[in-house]
């Protein structure tokens, strides 16, 4: 499993010409379509309000300084896909699948991964507020040196995840599925619901000590002095 992990570190790209790929890419042209099949696409400094394209393909791709407001991306397909400041407020990602990809220093606000699958990722210096991941599947993710605010996990089933200088706040994990899960590299970690979920999980001390008074009040344990 940590070998794993060394490996998706090492296939993730820190800038756009580490890509293995970068000398292929094309400027999108147009309007992004539904099912679409976009490969080497650079799309860059674009803003897309209401967007569908729902069951597109994008592999090998890159969107860098782009702003998507809204509209719809259910069912697509993300396959070795960098993303660079890039905004997301309400888009839905319902039902898509990411695989092999990086997105860095991205803001996403309201946005619907509910029953997506997502493989091999890497998140990096990442702003997710109030993001929903109900039902999805997450496995050999990572979440660096990012903000997780008031984001639902329930029924969401997550494996090998780390998320290493992390901050994660008003986190629901109810009903969830845990196995493998590293929280122990989080600079802060408040789970607002679902703390029994966190069978599967690994934490620290300190992290044990300050959710203790949650998980007495999850038990009807009065803690009094």
């Amino acid at each position: 499993m940590t070998d794993n992990r060394d490996e998706l570190e090492e296939r993730m790209a820190r800038e756009l010409h580490d890509l293995p790929y970068a000398q292929y890419l094309v400027a999108s042209e147009g309007d992004l379509e539904p099912e679409g099949d976009y490969d080497c696409v650079r799309v860059d400094g674009g803003r897309f309000d209401e967007l569908d394209v729902q069951n597109a393909r994008f592999s090998q791709s890159v969107f860098t300084s782009t702003v998507i407001t809204g509209g719809s991306m259910r069912y697509t397909r993300f396959a070795d896909v960098w993303l660079r400041n890039v905004r997301w407020v309400g888009t839905e990602l319902a039902d898509t699948v990411w695989m092999d990809g990086e997105l860095v220093s991205a803001a996403l606000s309201g946005v619907d991964f509910g029953g997506a699958n997502l493989r091999r990722m890497r998140f990096e210096g990442c702003k997710f507020d109030s993001v929903t991941f109900r039902a999805a599947r997450l496995r050999e993710v990572s979440f660096i040196d990012c903000v997780l605010c008031d984001c639902d996990f329930g029924d969401a089933a997550l494996t090998e995840i780390t998320v290493p200088g992390s901050r994660l706040g008003g986190l629901s994990l109810h009903k969830a599925r845990l196995s493998d899960v590293d929280l122990r590299g989080a600079s802060t970690l408040d789970i607002s619901g679902g703390l029994d979920s966190l069978r599967g999980a690994t934490i620290s001390t300190i992290q044990l000590i300050d959710l203790a008074p949650a998980f007495a009040r999850t038990v009807g344990i009065t803690v009094t002095d």
